[in-house]
């Protein structure tokens, strides 16, 4: 590893503590259910390296474990993870060239992996492509390494799992402050906790996420075709007067 290399991967894997802290309970979580559930502990890595996705993996132990189909495994994992489609769109021009990572980015983009990636610049525009994988890949292994301490330890140790699933929230919760506290506008923070408190009311708490994505969305597209428009039309005659003052 060259020394540019080894300062970037430094720099990822400072970045990527919080979610380090909050992955590895939370994945040895998701090898205890799936242990306790009967599969070999072999299942949870293979499971974390090729589905990766957190609520995802919860639900397919639970899904397994009721005896469901493939079939309706795809149809809820689909639905838990359209939102990550909104993640792609908003970060197509964060990855345009990255080069030959950018298949892996996408596929890694959990919601974790998404706040740290909205938050942090890289370092120079030449090698934010390697600094993406490094955050995507530490933050991929740590979920992995928590899965397989989970399914492992569980095997031979018999552990009450009461409020672990909560880590995840948290750790959502403290990434969100700080997505709060980089960026310019408070404007989308405002729009998110109106959507879901409107979902809220209306929908029932399991069926408000993807309610509460499709209102934000719908407040976001209102708010840049009316008010940021009208905003750059009363600013330029004063941007023009200036200019003509100056002149």
């Amino acid at each position: 590893m060259s020394q540019q290399s080894e300062s970037l991967f430094t720099s990822a894997l400072r970045t990527t503590l919080p979610v380090f802290l909050g992955y590895i309970p939370l994945g040895m979580a998701f090898g205890f259910l799936l242990e306790g559930a009967g599969y070999h502990w072999i299942y949870a890595p293979l499971m974390s390296i090729f589905i990766y996705a957190g609520a995802g993996q919860f639900i397919a132990v639970a899904l397994l474990a009721a005896g469901a189909g493939l079939t309706e495994f795809a149809i809820t994992t689909l639905l838990i993870n359209l939102r990550h489609s909104f993640y792609g769109l908003s970060l197509l021009e964060k990855f345009s060239g990255v080069g030959k990572v950018k298949a892996y980015l996408i596929f890694a983009l959990t919601d974790e992996t998404y706040a740290l990636l909205t938050t942090t610049r890289a370092p120079d525009e030449e090698s934010k492509g390697k600094f993406y994988f490094y955050i995507a890949v530490l933050d991929h292994s740590y979920w992995i390494l928590g899965s397989v301490l989970g399914a492992v330890l569980g095997s031979v140790l018999d552990l009450r799992l009461e409020g672990m699933t909560f880590v995840l929230t948290a750790l959502f919760v403290v990434l969100t402050i700080e997505q709060y506290h980089a960026a310019r506008s408070r404007f989308p923070f405002m729009a998110a906790m109106g959507a879901g408190v409107i979902s809220l009311l209306i929908f029932s708490p399991d069926n408000m996420l993807l309610f509460s994505i499709f209102i934000g969305t719908l407040i976001l597209m209102a708010y840049e075709k009316f008010v940021r428009d009208d905003l750059e039309v009363n600013t330029l005659p004063e941007q023009t007067h200036d200019k003509g003052d100056l002149q």
